[in-house]
């Protein structure tokens, strides 16, 4: 396994203090095979491959998860890249555990956005030491990820929707705040024009989102899900999102190690 350290305490103090930091280059290296493997994707998409388009909406907005165990592109670069690495030193927890990869692809002239949300309340994991990974395939500016400067210390969480109808995906309740509107609420947003191989590093709970796609060029994104060593199966009132059907966990369980694999400890 690679040894790799956070150089910039910064680096570790951003990603505490706002739920995200960006790491150039991090993934330099790894860009062709992960290109490759989204293509594989591409051409045959797993049992959860969305199209987040309306009838009558421009480009093509795809995305998909939980294909790592069968595309092996994606395999290679989660367990010989230094992003469990780099997942240990921003967590600050020696172990680190595989939730799951994510890809997302929007094609030139894609007017959609990624909603706002936060990636924890659709999960049934919790805990302190999470992080998520997103990195461009592509050179991006105005189509890059965009992040909330420390909402990830939110007291309520933010009621997650569906992306395609951007209704709410579980019922209404005193446990959830709305989604809110960052640009318009004048909050701190998060955003950093990325070539490939650049990665944004980001908690769980950071609340984000990202515009659509004006460029010439497709934006092709991998994102990974990573868990510490404090993260445990938690209910949801529905269907959690991925589902993991017949996971078999109880609340308070640690997740699987057959299906979520320790890449470090």
């Amino acid at each position: 396994m690679p040894s790799y350290t956070l150089t910039d305490a910064e680096q570790v103090a951003a990603y505490r203090r706002d739920g995200a930091v960006l790491l150039p280059g991090l993934l330099d290296g790894y860009v062709d095979t992960l290109r490759q493997g989204v293509e594989r994707n591409l051409r045959d998409p797993g049992p959860y491959a969305a199209e987040n388009l309306q009838a009558g909406d421009s480009g093509r907005f795809f995305d998909d998860y939980c294909n790592w165990a069968r595309i092996s592109e994606y395999e290679s670069v989660i367990r010989n890249s230094s992003l469990a690495d780099a997942a240990a030193c921003l967590m600050g927890s020696a172990r680190v555990q595989l939730f799951h990869e994510h890809v997302l692809i929007k094609e030139p002239g894609t007017a959609k956005s990624t909603p706002w949300h936060q990636d924890s309340p659709y999960y049934f994991v919790e805990g302190k030491h999470t992080v998520s990974f997103w990195c461009p395939l592509d050179p991006v500016d105005d189509a890059s990820l965009r992040l909330v400067a420390g909402s990830h210390r939110w007291e309520r969480p933010v009621l997650p929707v569906r992306w395609l109808a951007e209704d709410d995906f579980y019922p209404d309740s005193d446990v959830w705040q709305a989604v809110p509107d960052p640009d318009a609420e004048d909050m701190t947003v998060l955003e950093w024009p990325m070539q490939p191989g650049d990665v944004v590093a980001f908690h769980f709970k950071t609340l984000h989102g990202a515009r659509g796609n004006s460029m010439r060029r497709r934006r092709r994104a991998f994102s990974l899900r990573l868990v510490g060593a404090d993260a445990r199966y938690v209910e949801r009132p529905g269907p959690a999102s991925p589902p993991f059907p017949g996971h078999g966990m109880s609340a308070g369980d640690t997740l699987r190690e057959d299906w979520f694999p320790v890449l470090r400890e």
